[in-house]
């Protein structure tokens, strides 16, 4: 058996061996991770939520701000749902700064701390472009916090 040479000005034949098998099998493993990663990515979501990630410094701090926003936007002290039952007006963190046409601005709060159902935060809030620094008391109510004096 002799193979046939080419003849000059004729190119080399070349074969090609096309008894290779393709296989789908990479594609399905890799759509296979890809399922899992977002089921399991779903499923971290759902079973442990933002909000839980919430610690009670920063419920302290969003008890305070409320207060204040809540001081800032109606004429009612202290405002609904943001202070402890018994709270006196007089006594608030507020008292003497707050006011009808007054602006409270907090900038800053430091040391948010929680001991149990208390808490407390150092608070700097300006009006009029007067700053006061106060401690907060704060109690816990259910998952709420509130504003004591």
């Amino acid at each position: 058996m002799t193979e046939q040479q080419p003849t000059a000005g004729e190119d080399e034949i070349i074969r090609v061996d096309q008894t290779d098998k393709r296989s789908a099998v990479p594609f399905v493993a890799a759509a296979a991770v890809a399922v899992i990663v977002l089921v399991g990515i779903v499923l971290g979501g759902m079973l442990s939520p933002t909000e839980k990630n919430v610690t009670d410094s920063d419920r302290i701090v969003a008890a305070v701000r409320k207060f204040v926003d809540g001081s800032n936007n109606t004429a009612t002290v202290p405002p609904p749902g943001t202070a402890c039952h018994g709270f006196d007006a007089a006594r608030s963190p507020l008292a003497g700064q707050a006011g009808p046409g007054k602006s409270v601005e907090i900038t800053k709060l430091d040391n948010p701390m929680r001991d149990g159902d208390k808490g407390r935060v150092t608070v700097t809030t300006k009006v009029d472009g007067e700053e006061k620094t106060a401690t907060w008391n704060l109690t816990r109510s259910g998952a709420k916090w509130l504003v004591c004096h």
